[in-house]
């Protein structure tokens, strides 16, 4: 007894050192099974079969090499629930190594009751199949979690072996393409992809992307919902308990490595004199279940069974298919038509969705079904539009993906779409004409410029050249034409239009102009003015009263280019005088130098921020969460600043306050008009900013303002930082303290991590896109956590919430016996150890109820 003891500490140990060191990969190849499922008239392959139902036929073979010296037993089960042992009758087996089971395997049906489907290939001994009966009907919810995690973990290496296939793919053929494909790559498939490797040369960006393979598997809420057999109640914590301690909680591990130590870690407690139970990856491949095995299998007691699961008998649960832009138009003769979609990414990486479709309605009412197949390299479903043909369609038409998702029919988003047609091309109203040598920028306007093919353009001397263009609005499209080479005189554009025969050319005008120079502005004390002109891109240098400039940022608009000039010497530039006017002298960068008048205007208006106070609102109580950094303002409450006057040294009432976030996305402007600013003195302004209300729900992050007189802005100065705070309402922690504990609220996609030590030694990560309203938190020490904001990650903020403690099990009673015992040296007086008659089959610790 004590030896057996001493092997479950030790098995429990080696399982904590996995746990740490990460999982083993599934790169064993195991045998493959044969399976199909009827339901009425219709067969399909396993490889199309999302869920299973009562009243379905199944055939499984095991198509085992003729050379197999183990005798195989095949076995399929079904079980019922957590709580519910599933009868003899229930299980079925046959001798793969006779002629009869190897040519014909099992033909059978799934009974009315049934939830799960699991397959076990069993070495040949004494006993076997009473054996395997024997450890289903004696812990059921134990195989009910192995199916339900079985299954997860074969969706998410779908989408794993998805992505990698085509990144080997691309960086064998195509490694320039990695760069464009990898994003829609991670969108489709829900990947993590990292932006940095993209920025590398195109011939290292491969091997970045496939870094920690396991881990860039993201939470993916459909395929979760489909293998989620047991749903609340006492028996989803038993069946759930393994993968939320600590060591295995989702904040250290992607949901993949999660279920797969899950797995190992119920069936570490099935090992017996004559088996033990290792999982089965299947890799659906048409009628073939293709297993993959990350433990190498013994052929001596203890014997290995192969277990791997069959999906879910539950109800079928349609793919949240939806279009990317629901508002963009395609164009419906479009040879190569992509029409991107997310949020489904079991559609990219299984074959569940099949026989898809865009249905169209032309004109005379005739219905055209155009095949669709997902590709995740392109990031949607790619339509082969020459089912088109001749047929009339009108100038717009709507399309409707449709298929099926297993047996059942569904319907997918619709998508607007336009057919070719001739139409009138017009230069944009303010563009007349192109310059040359330099590339140059057009907008061309059509009734609709969806359905355009090609645009090239033809020179005085009747050389065609290819020009870039994007669509910018749906009738409107900007071109970018490659005239550094171009001689000036007539271009003509040739829009060339799916289905359409000919381009239609457009005449342009092109000219060449030199730089052309109207003003340059300074303000006192700046460092920095404004060139404003033409063809500024040929600026070298400016001067002004022996201070030297040189050129920085280049901006157009309507056909004016603003070009910024920075003072070689700052301080030279700041001694300059307001009011004083001079000769600019600018030189080109072919040498010519040309003069305009220079002025400086007045100073930019400048204030000094004084002091600021944060009110927090009544609904920021409910946060439970004390902010560590003054900085930080809560996006409900309410921040008054005050600043005093520099320049001018008083305040004209006509001064405001722009505030903004750092990446500018979000704006609003106090003044004394719309009382965002009152005035204490001349020279003292008071401030008041409600975040919530000036810039909504979604901003967040670092907050500047700036004053503004007369339409001159100030410099930015840093104001807060700004933060959205979760709702934490209830702390539920097992009275052990090794165990999690459930933190139950509502935006805790607004929490980066949390941990029970101010260092941040241990945490748990909150995943991106996190749409639940619990998660599993370590035990609180002192009854404090501490959490890390997502919009503020760099700062730790303590969270007090009461904890209501729940009495320990007797199973939990017992494993902290058996810890205790471990833990007594050999020699000393110290409670005696449990025995394994005493301790039972040991079980996985079950946490506080997470749905």
């Amino acid at each position: 007894m004590l030896r057996l003891t001493a092997l479950a500490v030790l098995l429990s140990s080696w399982i904590a050192l996995r746990a740490s060191a990460g999982v083993a990969p599934f790169d064993l190849a195991g045998p493959d099974l044969q399976v199909t499922v009827e339901r009425g008239h219709e067969t399909l392959p396993i490889a199309q079969v999302p869920n299973l139902a009562a009243g379905d036929r199944l055939w499984i073979r095991a198509d085992l090499p003729a050379s197999e010296s183990e005798h195989y037993l095949l076995v399929l089960g079904f079980v019922r629930g957590a709580t519910n042992p599933p009868p003899r009758s229930w299980f079925h087996a046959c001798d793969t190594w006779k002629r009869r089971c190897a040519r014909d395997g099992l033909h059978l049906t799934v009974p009315e009751g049934a939830q799960q489907v699991l397959v076990f290939l069993a070495p040949q001994s004494g006993g076997d199949l009473r054996t395997l009966i024997n450890a289903v009907q004696g812990r059921p919810g134990a195989f009910v979690r192995t199916s339900q995690d079985l299954n997860q973990a074969t969706l998410d290496s779908s989408r794993l072996d998805s992505y990698l296939r085509v990144v080997h793919a691309l960086d064998a053929s195509a490694p320039g393409k990695l760069k464009q494909a990898a994003p829609l790559l991670g969108r489709s498939l829900a990947i993590k992809v990292k932006a940095s490797c993209l920025e590398r040369i195109p011939e290292l960006q491969a091997p970045c992307l496939m870094q920690g393979q396991q881990s860039l598997i993201l939470n993916d809420g459909h395929s979760t919902s489909i293998v989620e057999a047991l749903t609340s109640g006492p028996e989803s914590d038993l069946a759930m308990e393994a993968s939320y301690t600590p060591q295995l909680s989702y904040g250290y591990y992607s949901p993949y490595i999660a279920s797969v130590l899950d797995i190992a870690r119920i069936f570490s407690s099935f090992t017996t004199a004559h088996y033990q139970y290792i999982p089965a990856l299947a890799t659906q491949r048409g009628e073939v279940l293709a297993l993959s095995l990350n433990t190498p299998p013994s052929f001596h007691d203890p014997k290995s069974v192969l277990v791997t699961a069959l999906p879910a008998v539950e109800a079928p649960q349609p793919p949240p298919l939806h279009a990317v832009d629901p508002a963009q138009i395609y164009c419906a003769r479009a040879s190569s038509l992509v029409l991107p979609v997310e949020g489904a990414p079991l559609v990219f990486s299984t074959g569940y969705a099949h026989d898809l479709h865009l249905s169209l309605t032309g004109s005379t009412g005739k219905q055209i079904d155009l095949p669709a197949k997902a590709d995740p390299e392109q990031g949607g479903l790619v339509v082969d539009t020459s089912g088109i043909g001749s047929a009339t369609l009108g100038n717009e038409v709507r399309g409707s993906l449709r298929g099926y998702w297993g047996f059942e029919p569904f319907d997918g988003p619709s998508f607007q779409l336009v057919n070719a047609r001739a139409q009138s091309w017009r230069l944009a109203s303010d563009e007349s004409a192109a310059i040359v040598g330099r590339e140059d920028t057009i907008h061309l306007e059509a009734s609709s410029v969806s359905c355009i093919d090609r645009i090239m353009v033809r020179d005085p001397a009747g050389k065609e050249l290819k020009a870039t263009w994007k669509t910018v609005r749906p009738n409107e499209v900007e071109v970018k034409l490659p005239l550094q080479a171009a001689q000036p005189g007539q271009l003509t554009l040739l829009v060339k239009q799916y289905g359409k025969g000919s381009p239609q050319p457009v005449p342009l005008q092109a000219f060449a102009e030199a730089a052309r120079l109207s003003s340059f502005t300074l303000h006192a004390g700046d460092g920095q003015g404004v060139l404003t002109g033409s063809r500024l891109d040929e600026v070298a240098g400016l001067a002004v009263d022996g201070v030297a400039f040189v050129p920085g940022a280049l901006s157009s608009s309507q056909g004016v280019d603003q070009l910024t000039m920075t003072a070689q010497e700052a301080k030279a530039a700041a001694a300059l005088k307001p009011g004083e006017a001079g000769l600019a002298r600018v030189r080109l960068k072919d040498g010519r130098a040309l003069e305009l008048e220079a002025t400086v205007g007045e100073p930019r208006p400048s204030v000094a921020l004084m002091a600021k106070s944060v009110r927090p609102a009544a609904s920021n109580s409910g946060s439970h969460i004390q902010l560590a950094n003054d900085d930080e303002l809560p996006q409900r409450a309410l921040l008054t600043f005050s600043v005093r006057a520099q320049s001018p040294a008083a305040f004209d009432h006509a001064e405001t306050i722009e505030v903004a976030t750092a990446d500018g996305s979000y704006s609003t402007t106090l003044s004394l008009a719309n009382g965002g600013i009152t005035l204490e003195t001349r020279s003292v302004a008071i401030a008041t900013l409600d975040p919530a209300r000036a810039f909504g729900p979604s901003a967040f992050g670092p907050l500047q303002f700036r004053v503004v007189d007369g339409g001159v802005t100030g410099d930015w100065q840093p104001l807060a930082t700004l933060v959205r705070l979760p709702r934490l309402r209830e702390l539920v922690c097992p009275d052990t303290p090794q165990l999690a504990c459930k933190l139950s609220g509502s935006h805790l996609f607004l929490v980066d991590s949390i941990s029970a030590e101010p260092g941040f030694g241990h945490f748990v990560k909150v995943p991106d896109g996190f749409p639940g309203y619990a998660l599993p938190v370590p035990h609180p020490k002192n009854g404090r956590l501490f959490v890390k904001l997502r919009d503020d990650p760099g700062v730790i903020n303590r969270a007090s919430i009461d904890t209501r403690e729940l009495p320990p099990t007797p199973q939990e009673s017992e494993r902290a016996s058996v810890r205790r015992a471990a833990a007594t040296p050999p020699g000393s007086t110290g409670p005696p150890k449990p025995t394994r008659a005493h301790m039972g089959p040991p079980k996985p610790p079950a946490p506080p109820n997470l749905s």
